[in-house]
This record gives C-alpha cells, sequence and structure tokens, in this order.
C-alpha cells in the first residue's frame, strides 16, 4: 500500500474530527448557552462537516479495502467521522497499526 492513501484518511480523520468538535461546540453554544451568532457558525461548519465527511468516508473505504479490514473494522472506522473525538485516536490506531505495512512497501534507498 502507498504511503499516500494512509496520509490522505489521516489529513481527513483530523479535518473531520476537528469539523465535528467545533459543530459540537457550537450547538453548545447555541442550544445551552444560547449565543446569538452560534446559529450562522453551526450552520457553515455543519455543512463543511457534512461534504468533507462524504470525502473522508471514500477516503477511509479505500484505505480499508487496500489494507483488506474485515467489514465490522471498516464500519467501525467509517462510522468515526460521526463520534466527536473519536475520528482522533481511531485515526492514530489506524496509523500505528499501518505504518509497518507501508514502510514494508516502500523502496528501498541506495546510500550514497
Amino acid at each position: 500500500m502507498k504511503k499516500s492513501v494512509l496520509t490522505r484518511y489521516r489529513i481527513m480523520a483530523y479535518v473531520t474530527g476537528a469539523l465535528l468538535v467545533a459543530l459540537t461546540f457550537g450547538m453548545i453554544g447555541k442550544y445551552a448557552l444560547d449565543m446569538g451568532g452560534a446559529a450562522d457558525f453551526t450552520q457553515v461548519v455543519s455543512i463543511a462537516h457534512g461534504w468533507l465527511y462524504v470525502v473522508y468516508l471514500i477516503f477511509a473505504f479505500d484505505l480499508g479495502s487496500k489494507a483488506k479490514w474485515p467489514v465490522k473494522k471498516q464500519l467501525w472506522v467509517l462510522l468515526a467521522g460521526t463520534v466527536p473525538t473519536a475520528a482522533f485516536f481511531v485515526e492514530r490506531s489506524i496509523s500505528r497499526e499501518l505504518e509497518a505495512q507501508v514502510a514494508e512497501d516502500a523502496p528501498a534507498v541506495a546510500k550514497a
């Protein structure tokens, strides 16, 4: 597997996770604290998270199919983008697991 497959998954996991945490804080501000500007903020962040979550799903599915994950693991990784902060923990776990596999597939570099 190419390192780029893992890298793009990691980037989207962080982006999706950060937007979901921001959306959570926005919802708290909107409903619990009754903040005025929170409604506009949550609308923008929810739309961004929704579209970028689709990209995350594509990259996570691509990674899972190339890593030959079982369906249960694949579903957990796909759903991690819907639980605040879960994407960060799942991404770290997946990265540790696949770093060795990515390193094995990397071409050897000749030293001069």
